[in-house]
């Protein structure tokens, strides 16, 4: 999960994140979105049909179309953002990094059995020597 933190969002951020997205897992077969113009915007569209991605936008005033993301920005809203006032981009980026992370890899997931979806993996400071 990636978060973009700017006063607007453009299509070229868009297309910058997504891109990040995909190296990392792979592209979709589809990406549901809302309608906003960051993604209905042709430049979007078209890179995305380049990469074989098909377009899956929620109907306006839908938002239980995209179920998954209502709640994840329900409990971003509830976790994060009614919790404080973000004086500057900056001190937003840090504090949403450290949610993100927390959320990711501390935060237990009732769907998930009360497990984080990604646990932090902690490597030992030394590791056993191969014997033969």
């Amino acid at each position: 999960m990636k978060i973009h933190i700017n006063r607007r969002v453009k299509a070229a951020d868009v297309i910058y994140e997504l891109s990040e997205l995909f190296v990392e897992r792979g592209a979709p077969n589809f990406l549901r979105s809302d309608n906003g113009s960051e993604f209905t915007a042709e430049s979007v569209r078209q890179w995305l049909q380049r990469l074989g991605v098909k377009t899956l936008f929620i109907e306006p005033g839908s938002p239980w179309e995209n179920g998954y993301i209502e709640s994840f920005n329900a409990k971003m809203r509830d976790e994060l953002l009614n919790g404080g006032i973000f004086d500057t981009i900056a001190k937003a980026r840090v504090i949403t990094e450290r949610w993100r992370k927390t959320y990711n890899t501390i935060r237990p997931h009732s769907s998930l059995g009360y497990r984080p979806p990604a646990p932090e993996v902690r490597y030992p400071l030394s590791l056993p020597m191969a014997t033969n």
